[in-house]
C-alpha cells in the first residue's frame, strides 16, 4: 500500500494492524541483534528476576511499531525519523499463540517537502508498551 501526501491530512486514521511475536521470533531475533539477554529466552531466569515471563526485546517491539509505518507508506526508505519510549514489557508465552503486539497510528501534522509526522499507538495484553512514538514520513 502506497499513500500519497495528497490523500492525507492532520486526524488522518492509519489501519490497525496486529503482530504476533513468539518465542521462535525473539530467538531468531537474540541472533539478529546480537543481545542474547537470557531475560528474552529463559522463563525460569526470567522469573527469577521478577518478570512475569520472557519479555520480547524493546527494540524487537519497536521494530514492529515501524513495520507498521514503512508498510503504510509503501517504503521503508520514506521513514526520515523515528524515536519511541519503552513504557511496558511485551510478555511471550511458552506456546503456540505467544504474544500480540496491537498498532495504530493517524497523521499528527503535514509539514514541508511532502512530510508527515505520525503518532503511533502499540499495545499488548491492553497495556501501552510505546510511549511518544513518532515517525516523520516523507510521501510521494
Amino acid at each position: 500500500m502506497t499513500v500519497a501526501y495528497s490523500d492525507v491530512e492532520p486526524g488522518t486514521e492509519i489501519e490497525h494492524r496486529t503482530y504476533r511475536v513468539t518465542r521462535l521470533d525473539l530467538v531468531k531475533y537474540c541472533g539478529a541483534s546480537g543481545d542474547f539477554n537470557v531475560i528474552h529466552w529463559n522463563e525460569r531466569v526470567a522469573r527469577s528476576v521478577g518478570l512475569p515471563n520472557v519479555i520480547a526485546h524493546g527494540m524487537y517491539t519497536m521494530a514492529q511499531a515501524g513495520k507498521f509505518v514503512t508498510e503504510w507508506a509503501g517504503d521503508p526508505g520514506a521513514v526520515i525519523d523515528f524515536g519511541v519510549r519503552f513504557s511496558a514489557m511485551v510478555p511471550v508465552p511458552d506456546d503456540d499463540e505467544g504474544a500480540t503486539i496491537e498498532l495504530s497510528g493517524k497523521v499528527l501534522e503535514k509539514l514541508a517537502d511532502n512530510n508527515v509526522t505520525v503518532d503511533i499507538v502499540a499495545k499488548a495484553g491492553g497495556a501501552k508498551v510505546l510511549t511518544r512514538a513518532r515517525a516523520t514520513v516523507r510521501l510521494p
